[in-house]
């Protein structure tokens, strides 16, 4: 195989640099398309394992990044015409067979989707349907702006996008580090109101400005991807981690789709990919399975479908899941299960029936220590009595909750801890809302905890916390009513929760059915 580095011309003229890697030989080969922000040199193995395995691989760093010039404009139109413009060129090169597979993780997800469901008509040179390729593998897909700065809830992710946007807003490359190394001058810089402003701020510790921040803010379009998805007609791949904040959006971005869908779901957080002990736990080769799905979507193969696999934990075990008729996802078969609050057989409370939710101290998002205290209570706190016997859960949670709060906007925020019989706390579930209306009205709120895939051993115990704050990785509600991005003045808000009619509910697999990943998704 040989690899080599053109300057691909953009519509506009821009060059773009790609590297192109060939497998050996002289006959044609599907192409596979890496767009990414990040550094196209990372790519460079995965690029070698494609063609290793008979495709043409093409890295390319999008424009105003990296090898590219240009200004780089996240999440906007230079994506779908630069990635449509490229697909055009791989297919017209004598290597190609004329088929391309767009492939890409956060980000890159994000300019493979847009280059096959919103390619341009009449790009220069392009003809209409050159530009969009056969098939897509989107892994822990980042789908755009509102999706990567707030909840579907409506609370705006704070830590994240501080991170990203130091790391590589606004600049050419990338600094991984850069907003650790602006904590340790100013440990209490997430503090600073308003959060519009952080940016000035971080401008001081990054030695750079970062004028695009207001604009992260500004944009409230939420799923145009996942909308456009429904009309698609090519395969979909769809990868993504029950730990992966973004785990909702590659689920409902698969739930959705109109042409054939798989989704795996593992036990990953964002950066799946890296971590390989976790992925040899889980008992599939991602590589590997890449390689065989995209040959079977190329083939005409896949059933024509929406169906895939999800990993209980790191356990090795995997069950599958489907959507039927009314995109409603299913696993195989399931059961759910109600824990009530208030229930000696449920969920115990345990202290903050009433509690105060202070933004000057609130719930962190980074400590799961829990008060043992209940007279000065910052939240209501739970607990289950520990499990007879293992439980696997497949599938969506959510709870529900009657609720009261004292100011004019509040945010709810259920977070669900798994404590072994040593008592070690485990993540399990986590879910925000952002409800406004007249003061001290009662409310039923439906707080969506998120697809779970784990199994729980004997002897766990549930914890369930709900909370005003959930800081620094969610902006605090000011309960003002004022918007959280601009807001300068915080208030403590009073909070009561009724345990009854208040539930938690669990997709519990009533029947264990396993199955392995690779043959379901290729399928």
């Amino acid at each position: 195989m040989n690899t080599r580095t053109v300057s691909l011309p953009a519509p506009d003229g821009t060059p773009l640099a790609t590297d192109v890697c060939l497998p050996d030989g002289n006959r044609p080969r599907p192409a596979v398309l890496i767009r990414t922000p990040y550094g196209r040199e990372a790519h460079r193995a995965e690029l070698r394992g494609w063609a290793a395995h008979g495709f043409a691989a093409l890295a390319q760093d999008v424009r105003g990044r990296h090898g590219s010039p240009g200004e780089w404009h996240p999440y906007q139109d230079q994506e779908k015409a630069d990635g449509a413009a490229t697909v055009a060129w791989a297919r017209a090169q004598a290597w190609s067979s004329g088929e391309v597979v767009a492939v890409g993780a956060s980000y890159a997800a994000y300019c493979a989707l847009v280059t096959a469901l919103d390619a341009p008509d009449a790009a220069p040179g392009v003809v209409q349907g050159d530009g969009i390729p056969d098939a897509v593998i989107a892994a822990v897909p980042a789908l755009g702006l509102t999706e990567t700065a707030r909840e579907p809830g409506g609370p705006e992710r704070l830590w994240a996008r501080a991170g990203w946007w130091a790391a590589h807003g606004d600049r050419r490359d990338s600094d991984p580090d850069a907003l650790e190394r602006a904590l340790v001058d100013d440990p209490r810089l997430l503090e600073h109101l308003p959060v519009a402003r952080l940016a000035e701020r971080l401008a001081t510790g990054l030695g750079r400005e970062l004028p695009s921040w207001p604009r992260l803010w500004a944009d409230r379009e939420r799923g145009r991807l996942v909308a456009l998805g429904s009309t698609a007609r090519l395969p979909l791949l769809a990868v993504g981690g029950t730990r992966d904040p973004f785990a909702e959006d590659t689920v409902a971005l698969w739930r959705g789709w109109g042409g054939p869908a798989r989704l795996l779901l593992g036990p990953w957080g964002h950066r799946l990919t890296a971590d390989r002990s976790v992925a040899a736990r889980a008992r599939v080769n991602l590589g590997a399975l890449y390689v065989r799905w995209a040959r079977a979507a190329l083939a005409g193969r896949l059933e024509p479908t929406r169906h895939g696999a999800i990993a209980l934990g790191d356990s090795g075990r995997w069950h599958t899941t489907r959507v039927r008729g009314t995109h409603r996802p299913e696993t195989a078969p399931e059961a759910e299960c109600r824990w009530p609050f208030g229930s000696s057989t449920g969920l115990r409370l345990l202290h903050g029936a009433e509690f105060s939710a202070d933004p000057a101290r609130p719930v962190r998002s980074d400590d799961l220590a829990v008060p043992v205290d209940g007279d000065h209570a910052d939240r209501c706190l739970l607990l289950s009595p520990p499990l007879p016997r293992p439980l696997d859960l497949a599938g969506t949670a959510v709870a529900r909750i009657t609720v009261t709060a004292d100011t004019p906007s509040a945010d709810w925020a259920v977070r669900l801890t798994a404590l072994d019989p040593s008592g070690r706390a485990d993540p399990l579930a986590f879910g925000i809302v952002r409800r406004t209306g007249p003061p001290g009205e009662a409310a039923d709120i439906t707080v969506p905890l998120g697809t779970l895939g784990r199994r729980l051993p004997a002897g766990t115990r549930l914890r369930a916390e709900i909370a005003g704050h959930h800081f620094p990785a969610h902006a605090r509600n000011p309960h003002t009513g004022d918007d959280p991005v601009t807001a300068t003045r915080l208030v403590p808000s009073r909070r009561t929760v009724n345990p009854r009619g208040s539930v938690l509910h669990l997709p519990v697999v009533a029947r264990r059915r396993y199955v392995e990943p690779v043959p379901e998704i290729c399928r």
